[in-house]
């Protein structure tokens, strides 16, 4: 018969859903203080064979300029700016350590 060990398991459920949710957190926390910062993220969208939507140049040319009309529209003073960007800096350190933790916590140690 297979013995499970409860304690266990609801110790290693409840340390990957406060990872997860924190993870989560800090990485949306870190987007949101990057486009307080005037730092909106444009990313152009990979090109796939077999895409059934893609965006053409004029759809990311349109998408860079409203993300510079907004940025331009920020009531941020300038050092308001560079602290949102720091905090945004920290949150995504917060998310690279703690998935390097995991990663640590899968290799090293059991």
């Amino acid at each position: 018969m297979i013995a499970v060990d409860w304690t266990s398991f609801l110790q290693v459920f409840a340390a990957a859903l406060l990872g997860a949710v924190l993870v989560v957190f800090f990485y949306a926390m870190g987007l949101r203080l990057l486009v307080r910062a005037g730092r909106v993220p444009v990313v152009a969208p990979a090109t796939f064979t077999d895409a059934i939507a893609v965006v053409t140049d004029k759809q990311r040319r349109r998408a860079e300029k409203a993300a510079a009309k907004a940025a331009k529209k920020n009531p941020l003073t300038p050092g308001q700016k560079r602290v949102a960007l720091y905090g945004a800096y920290a949150c995504f350190s917060v998310c690279a350590l703690a998935v390097l933790a995991g990663l640590i916590l899968i290799v090293v140690g059991h």
